[in-house]
């Protein structure tokens, strides 16, 4: 019998999940396999993740071969060829001017690396004033102290203090009333953009702000889609004034929206791009901030001669097996045609998705590309019940995996799906929702 007493679990509701444990014991392609020998199909691409499907051979067998031939030399004052073609491979895919690349190992060290990036860049080249951070509401931009400060996610941070101080937010720009069941970008809600001219650098003076963050998507909060011409207008304000923006990508990278990144698919070139997940199809931790070129020139020019340009990095970083598995799996994504195939299967994505309408409880239905929120109707006093039993009935019942935030399902399986998994993906949603009772039994749950 395993032991599951020692092990606090994140982000799970640890009471609950021991006394009738979800146990994955293997996995390939499209399907986890359970303790008791059940295929589990992977609507969630592990976490956002694991975008060529589990275990690829070609991503294994290069971590096999790494481990075998060095398992770890540092980068401070040293290197290793690996992490110089995993940042190679990186720069192929990002957009042009973006070809810098600073690994760590997961989102939330990449995302507190680009602020200290931003922070530290207009310090060096003599505008010290730059120092506050805007985030926005909703946003999740991972758990270190930087990430949580700039993000707009209140139970994140509640435990915590105050975080960052110099930080403010913008409105996240979901409007159901204007907008519910959109198909791909919102036609509402633009304007909002121009809170951030309006409101945020009025109060606070635009000579004062570092650096903008946001998701081109925001993933984790329950898929908030941007409106037409939105990111537009946040990046010529930004332009305006001198403002560095930054696109968090760790969900929206590597093909999620049938593009190499968010940047690609909305025509819109930030300064930075933090990304993680895909980047190694999750089989290693890393994360990098991808740079333009001149931020990061400014750095060589402005510091003395042999000195250390930018102090800040982690054991970790460009970590040997971490490495080869961003380059195999760029690889992968590129020789099998993944984000074409994203790009290709999302129209019947959509279709799916929306067959889910006039279901019991569906309040709202947001897609993208290969990403889909599912709002549903909540529980008077019980935020997040109905969505988990949702989750817990796909699980046990349908041999589903989703992922609910809230009252909200979230999915963003694997690149590699096909119809007859799109079609069984939301079937065993639809089944579930349409015997569902108005409250659900579930006797403990993460809110």
């Amino acid at each position: 019998m395993l032991n599951t007493d020692h092990f606090w679990m994140p982000f799970t509701a640890n009471r609950q999940f021991k006394s009738k444990p979800r146990m994955m014991v293997s996995a390939s392609g499209m399907h986890y396999t359970t303790d008791n020998g059940r295929q589990i199909l992977d609507g969630t691409a592990g976490l956002w993740c694991s975008n060529a499907g589990h275990c690829h051979p070609k991503i294994t067998e290069a971590i096999r071969r790494q481990a075998g031939e060095m398992d770890f030399a540092p980068v401070f004052q040293m290197g290793h060829p690996k992490a110089f073609e995993a940042a190679t491979a990186l720069v192929s895919l990002a957009p042009e001017g973006l070809n810098r690349v600073f690994f760590c190992n997961d989102g939330s060290e990449a995302v507190d690396s680009a602020l200290k990036i931003a922070l530290a860049y207009h310090r060096v080249r003599g505008d010290g004033m730059r120092h506050r951070l805007i985030g926005r509401e909703r946003g999740y931009h991972g758990v270190g102290f930087g990430g949580i400060s700039v993000g707009g996610i209140a139970g994140n941070r509640k435990h915590f203090g105050p975080g960052l101080p110099a930080v403010d937010h913008l409105r996240h720009p979901l409007d159901i009333g204007k907008n519910a069941f959109s198909k791909g970008l919102p036609e509402h809600g633009a304007e909002l953009a121009d809170e951030l001219e309006q409101r945020l650098l009025a109060l606070h003076d635009p000579a004062t702000i570092a650096a903008v963050i946001i998701e081109p998507l925001q993933g984790s909060t329950g898929v908030i889609l941007p409106p037409k011409g939105y990111l537009q207008k946040i990046r010529a304000i930004c332009d305006k004034y001198g403002i560095l923006l930054i696109f968090d990508e760790v969900i929206t990278g590597f093909g999620r929206l049938g593009t190499p990144f968010g940047a690609d698919y909305f025509g819109v070139v930030p300064d930075m791009i933090v990304c993680a997940k895909g980047l190694t199809n999750a089989t290693v931790p890393m994360g990098a901030v991808i740079v333009r070129q001149d931020i990061h020139d400014t750095f060589m020019s402005m510091a003395a001669e042999n000195a250390i340009e930018f102090y800040h990095g982690y054991t970790y970083t460009g970590h040997p097996l971490a490495a080869a598995a961003a380059v195999a799996t760029i690889d992968v994504y590129k020789s099998e045609h993944l984000f074409e195939r994203a790009a290709a299967m999302a129209p019947y994505f959509e279709q799916a998705a929306h067959s889910l309408r006039g279901l019991p409880y569906v309040k709202d239905i947001r897609n993208l590309g290969l990403v889909c929120g599912i709002e549903l109707d909540g529980v008077a006093g019980k935020p997040g019940m109905r969505a988990f039993d949702v989750f817990l009935k796909a699980f046990w019942e349908k041999g589903v995996l989703i992922r609910t935030t809230g009252d909200i399902i979230a999915l963003s399986p694997p690149l590699i799906i096909d119809k007859p998994q799109i079609d069984q993906l939301f079937a065993a949603i639809g089944a579930i929702l349409k015997t569902q009772k108005t409250v659900p039994d579930v006797e403990e749950m993460t809110v």
